[in-house]
């Protein structure tokens, strides 16, 4: 019996739609993460992107569990000499809600050349309005 081994011409993806509700960033990530790398399938290829898109509403009404709320800080540098700089969970929903879904989706990505284009495939929007009905996604429960 031969190995199947897919390729890049031959994968169809699909459109996925994850509300993030109420839902545990942790959780979803790794759901949104395991899509996007395409591990739900049974045509899975590890140096193949084989994922399907995913799109993620509701991203400012994520929850996060324990402490993490007041805890977590998002650090970003700006390459001189003490250009560093912190932003809270609750400041970062309340200005960029999007980045807290993609920084933890990314960081459950394999870190490669593949994992650029397969952050590509997940569009995330901090309200319940995306503009991708016309792909018809198929609502993931968490």
């Amino acid at each position: 019996m031969k190995t199947f081994l897919a390729k890049k011409e031959t994968v169809r993806p699909k459109w996925y739609l994850i509300d993030a509700d109420g839902a545990v960033l942790g959780r979803l990530a790794v759901k949104a993460a395991n899509i996007i790398r395409g591990r739900h399938k049974a045509s899975y290829t590890p140096n193949v992107d084989t994922g399907d898109y995913v799109v993620v509403i509701n991203a400012a009404k994520v929850a996060l569990t324990g402490k993490k709320e007041e805890r977590n800080e998002y650090m970003s540098f700006s390459g001189y000499v003490g250009g560093e700089s912190y932003r809270s969970v609750p400041a970062m929903r309340g200005q960029n809600p999007e980045f807290i879904i993609r920084h933890a989706v990314k960081g459950m990505l394999p870190k490669n050349r593949i994992a650029a284009s397969m952050l590509t495939k997940l569009r995330v929007f901090p309200g319940a309005e995306h503009g991708h009905a016309a792909q018809n996604p198929e609502k993931i429960t968490l």
